[in-house]
């Protein structure tokens, strides 16, 4: 034991294999608690796990808002079927395209980063700025913007079971989400 060699210990089932100096007490199997002796000499215990439910992430569907302009429902479906499965990082390029094809917007916009895409959409077509934090609240519809410091920024539209711009995604952005903007019925 003079040579102090990490510990580890490996549970399979019942059985205990202790390495680099630990010994092990399994000697009742319905114990909650597994105790071993550390490199140190000192009584350690950690608690047997016997079952494991993975924690299911649920996420909720895009719910229809009825004062919104139907034309970005239309979009979100242009979108998707205009979209890949993987980026070209051209994000911003699809969902103006499918916001022009849809009538959502009159004019195609001019900013050219994404993370700019809610100001141009506020001041130039009727969009106003939601004050959610959470991509999967945002209704059908919905242009959301993320920005990042150095970066283009990212741009989609919530869809009825995910995100959509160049691709489709069932998660939204992993980037810090700016805003989602939205446009009501006239």
């Amino acid at each position: 034991m003079g040579n102090r060699t990490p510990c580890f210990v490996v549970i399979a089932g019942s059985i205990a294999l202790a390495v680099g100096g630990a010994r092990a007490d399994l000697s009742s199997p319905a114990k909650s608690d597994f105790t071993y002796k550390d490199a140190d000499g000192k009584t350690q215990s950690a608690q047997i796990i016997s079952k494991y439910y993975p924690k299911q992430i649920l996420h909720p569907l895009a719910k229809v808002d009825h004062r919104l302009d139907p034309k970005l429902m239309h979009a979100a479906t242009l979108a998707e079927e205009r979209a890949h499965a993987h980026s070209g990082e051209r994000c911003w390029r699809y969902v103006k395209e499918a916001l022009l094809a849809s009538g959502a917007i009159s004019t195609y916009p001019k900013t050219v980063y994404a993370k700019q895409a809610g100001d141009e959409l506020v001041d130039n077509y009727g969009f106003k700025r939601l004050s959610i934090r959470d991509p999967y609240s945002a209704p059908l519809g919905a242009v959301l913007v993320y920005g990042a410091s150095r970066e283009a920024g990212h741009v989609e539209i919530r869809t009825r079971d995910g995100f959509v711009s160049d691709f489709r995604s069932k998660i939204p952005s992993p980037r810090p989400l700016i805003a989602a903007y939205v446009k009501f019925s006239p």
